[in-house]
């Protein structure tokens, strides 16, 4: 046999599902000859582009994790002192290798289906505990991006409910000392809605201006100050004016909360409960609030219910206020939380406990205290303030330049202001630390350091009655059960048992895109040279991940045809708002600042509307036409009705419905000939990447979703990101940061915290598109558009297919139509559900079209795991079909009865009219690999009418329960 040295394991043939047999099978079936053909017919020939992606070589997995091992080597990870909300920690072992290193965990959608996502509903209930508990305040959401965004929806959820008594009060009042990324995100939101902001000390705040609804404190403030404001919060009750805080869960653990101070809403970032700093993210934004403005929070809740069977079970709660339902009327478009990093500070919360999370927050503290009292001693000025973690000291602008010098030296990185250097501390700080510190200061000064054994034998907590936390927190067990190693690693492994991910089976999301999340991607995310960076830190020390921003926007860039692109946005809903906020700074900067009018096709993505109210743009609606196509006369119409005001069209493409809808080019240039812009939605780049591109095709900005075609994990229901890539006229309008120089030379401000947004992250879109090629991207897309054909096919015969192209072809998606079902009493959710005893997550449910299933196959699934997906709804199908014909019962069959639980078959008397195997093993298959829900059919109604969202059930819940 001949040995061809060069016969490696390509990545591409890892990624994708089908081998080059069963390709040629999948092509017999859907009537192609070749993989040629079928992309004929299903992308119109206008719009292929026909020229190779210019991307590097694609890398074997070695040979790139090797060479990515020096691109990280450029990074430097000093010792951060520089805070601002960014902290050091340490992940316990324990949640680093069995929750962010775990497939089981960061493989998983999120919780829509709720019977299969028990576990991390039940971490997420965890975390909102943790956050209602330690901000003092009655209901909590299950996380936000990041603090500035959860920042800037309290500004807008307070002007919301401040609208109904003081209707023409617009003013929001933000202390000086917010820190600047977060102010930055709330100058960016407040002014296309007509919020004013207005900055300054507190000692100027006017509470009587009858203008002024809102205001925001930092607690500690970004000089690490420390105040009791019940006083000052009292008086604003009494003028009608609303208080937001900002604050640190680790803090709260040794100061009065702000909601015992009396504060409307709480935020912050849960990022110091064990989760790397990252460069920026992603964290756990949270965002704790009234009762009473339960229904005006952004994002998800998780809410406790009960199953059909009486149990209590976990879901979202309040589904209705869902961004997709609301649309324009939202007065958020955030639909996502970072459900991967909330579930690990809570399982921190779980593992440390009240008493340890006490003595982590004490022995905080007493450092920084520590190192304050010896450089008062060396002489130095240090700020007389009462402070949790960070100290100031004032210095002159040559000795903070030799400090600078001194401490760069010893890798560490102080923050430095104009006249003042500030050191902020945390858990992974040392004895050693302060000692280096002290030696810093006192070399500064000219004298000798001091030895701080006195002074750590007399250390002593001292905050004033107003501010020592009195009141307990974090009681129930759950927090006092699990702090042996043991005992946790069961805990975690319990929860991840109920929860159904790609380590399972295929999940078919049309629209989310379920890829694979290789593991040679995922490796680098942890490597303290991208994990333990600060966001801030001096860009000498990050040279690293520069590297990679600067590779990974050229990739991008490429890959949409556009000119440039930025990585800031860390969600697509956030991309969306941050295209939009670029189109808007174009056509102010054209003098045409009155283009407001967004136009927005009834199938799109109910974000799209949201986000376009964000941005202060007015929505106005384009007909679809009955092949779910944009209708392009009445997109005409619409647009030259608004020729003088139209800003631009969001469109997504392939459409909603899963079509190359073969107009897009001549939709383009009706929206450029009169004056608008182009948003292109990238939730389905999936199937352009390589055979065309939103820059060819004629759109001016995309965003692109990196955790649906690029490969970052869904992890549960985030985290995500969402870049932006824009055409030339639109690259200097690009969005930037206060205190990292970014964007373009005209840059809209902030749209997130971090200068580039989740950063740890994006190594897993680099590691993707490095391994694959453009060769190998190109061929992904082919065989997404392969597998979702072939799925079709098969199911044709069974289920009326509600779109496909002019060939009748779909593109990576496809709709199945269930509506007619209903005449017999069968619902789209009783397919869903009986889908779980197969061992499968259901497709997206009633989107775009109610009473429908999209489904979405990816590249990633092999024709075997394809056959056993069509192989579940034909049988399925089939049961519906007992239905229809009066052979199974039309309430008490196995759809209505689905899920079946392990207990609900093995306990009690089977007086069900079908059989216990019927029920559980529904095909040959199941048996190998059987997924047990944990609980039946859960009363989301039940939950809503009822809402608790903590893990302490309320009195009344509790004796329902019992």
């Amino acid at each position: 046999m001949k040995i061809n040295l060069s016969n490696a394991v390509k990545f591409e043939s890892r990624h994708n599902g089908p081998n080059e047999a069963e390709i040629a099978e999948m092509l017999e079936k859907i009537g192609a000859s070749s993989l040629e053909e079928l992309i004929n017919q299903t992308v119109p020939e206008a719009i292929q582009t026909k020229k190779p992606l210019d991307l590097p070589k694609a890398k074997l997995e070695s040979e790139f994790l090797a060479d990515f091992k020096k691109l990280a080597s450029k990074n430097k990870v000093f010792k951060s002192f520089i805070g601002m909300g960014y902290y050091d920690t340490i992940v316990p072992g324990v949640v680093l290798r069995n929750v962010l290193e775990n497939p089981g965990w960061y493989t998983a959608y999120t919780p829509y289906q709720a019977e299969i996502a028990q576990g991390r509903l039940e971490a997420l209930i965890n975390f909102q505990t943790v956050v209602m508990e330690l901000t003092g305040m009655e209901i909590a959401n299950a996380s936000l991006l990041d603090e500035g965004t959860a920042a800037a929806e309290a500004m807008t959820m307070l002007h919301a409910v401040k609208a109904r008594e003081k209707k023409n009060a617009n003013k929001f009042f933000v202390d000086e000392k917010v820190f600047p990324q977060t102010k930055a995100v709330l100058v960016t939101r407040a002014e296309p809605i007509g919020i004013e902001l207005v900055f300054g000390s507190l000692a100027s705040l006017d509470l009587t201006d009858p203008e002024l609804y809102g205001l925001m404190i930092q607690y500690p403030n970004s000089d690490g100050a420390v105040a009791d404001y019940a006083a000052l919060v009292a008086s604003a009750k009494e003028n009608k004016v609303m208080t937001a805080f900002a604050s640190d869960l680790l803090a709260l653990t040794l100061l009065t909360s702000p909601g015992e101070m009396g504060a409307d809403v709480v935020v912050g970032s849960a990022q110091r409960f064990g989760v790397p700093m990252g460069y920026g993210g992603p964290h756990a934004g949270f965002f704790a609030t009234k009762d009473d403005y339960k229904r005006q929070i952004p994002g998800r809740i998780i809410g406790v219910s009960v199953d059909k069977a009486g149990n209590k079970a976990y879901r979202m709660a309040l589904q209705t206020r869902e961004q997709h339902i609301k649309r324009e009327k939202a007065t958020s478009n955030i639909c996502t939380a970072q459900v991967l990093l909330s579930v690990m500070a809570s399982f921190y919360a779980v593992y440390h406990g009240p008493q340890g999370l006490k003595n982590i927050a004490l022995r905080t503290h007493g450092l920084a205290k520590l190192t304050a009292q010896a450089l008062k001693q060396v002489g130095l000025d240090v700020a007389d303030q009462y402070f949790f973690d960070t100290i100031q000291i004032k210095m002159n602008d040559v000795a903070r330049e030799r400090v600078r010098g001194l401490a760069l030296g010893s890798k560490m990185n102080f923050r430095y202001e104009s006249d003042s250097v500030f050191i902020s501390f945390d858990e992974t700080k040392t004895l050693d630390d302060v000692n280096t510190i002290v030696k810093i200061f006192a070399t500064e000064e000219g004298k000798h350091t001091l030895d701080l054994n006195d002074l750590v034998s007399n250390l002593e907590l001292e905050f004033p009655e107003g501010l020592a936390r009195k009141s307990e927190y974090l009681t129930h067990p759950v927090f006092n059960s699990y702090h042996a190693e043991h005992e946790m690693l069961r805990y975690i492994k319990r929860l991840e048992n109920k929860d159904l991910s790609l380590v399972h089976s295929m999940i078919s999301l049309g629209s989310c895109t379920m890829k694979l999340n290789a593991t040679a991607e995922m490796i680098p995310v942890t490597w303290p040279e991208f994990g333990q960076l600060h966001p801030f830190a001096p860009m000498d020390q990050t040279l690293g991940y520069q590297e990679l921003f600067t590779n990974l926007r050229t990739w991008l860039t490429e890959i949409t045809g556009f000119a440039d692109t930025s990585l800031q946005p860390n969600s697509g809903a956030q991309g969306e708002y941050a295209g939009l906020m670029v189109i808007r700074a174009y056509h102010m900067s054209r003098g045409e600042g009155h283009r407001n009018v967004s136009l927005i096709p009834t199938s799109a993505h109910g974000t799209n509307p949201a986000s376009a109210v964000m941005a202060g743009m007015k929505v106005v609606l384009v007909k679809c036409d009955e092949k779910g196509n944009i209708d392009i006369e009445d997109l005409r119409k619409r647009a030259e009705e608004h020729a003088n005001d139209l800003s631009c069209l969001m469109v997504t493409y392939p459409s909603t419905h899963g079509v190359f809808e073969e107009g897009i080019r001549e939709i383009c240039q009706i929206i450029h000939q009169y004056g608008g812009q182009v948003y292109m939605d990238g939730a389905n780049m999936n199937a352009q990447v390589g055979l065309t591109s939103p820059g060819f095709i004629g759109a001016d900005v995309c965003h692109l979703n990196l955790h649906k075609t690029f490969c970052i994990p869904h992890g549960g229901g985030g985290p995500g990101m969402g870049p932006i890539c824009v055409a030339s006229h639109l690259a200097p309008f690009l969005p930037g940061n206060p205190v990292v120089k970014t964007g373009g030379v005209h840059a809209v401000s902030a749209v997130s915290s971090a200068p580039y947004g989740s950063a740890s992250i994006l190594p897993i879109s680099y590691a993707y598109i490095a391994m694959m090629g453009g060769d190998g991207l190109k061929r992904a897309t082919e065989m997404a558009i392969l597998n979702a054909n072939y799925i079709k096919e098969r199911l044709s015969g069974h289920f009326p297919i509600l779109y496909t192209g002019s060939k009748g072809r779909a593109a990576h998606e496809m709709i199945v139509d269930c509506r007619s079902f209903k005449d017999f009493g069968v619902e789209v959710e009783d397919i869903a559900k009986r889908l779980m005893d197969y061992g499968f997550h259901a497709p997206t449910v009633s989107f775009p079209v109610a009473g429908t299933l999209m489904i979405e196959p990816t590249e990633s699934e092999t024709k075997a795991e394809l056959d056993k997906f069509c192989d579940a709804l034909i049988s399925i199908r089939e049961e519906i079909r007992e239905i229809e014909t009066g052979a199974a019962d039309k309430e008490q069959n196995v759809l209505k009865n689905a899920p079946h639980t392990a207990s609900m078959v093995l306990t009690g008397e089977w007086n069900l009219p079908y059989s216990r195997e019927k029920a559980v093993y529904p095909l040959e298959y199941v048996k190998d690999n059987k997924f047990w829900p944990s609980v039946r059919r859960i009363d989301s109604a039940y939950g809503d009418r009822n809402l608790m969202c903590s893990c302490i059930p309320t009195e009344e819940f509790a004796k329902e329960l019992a």
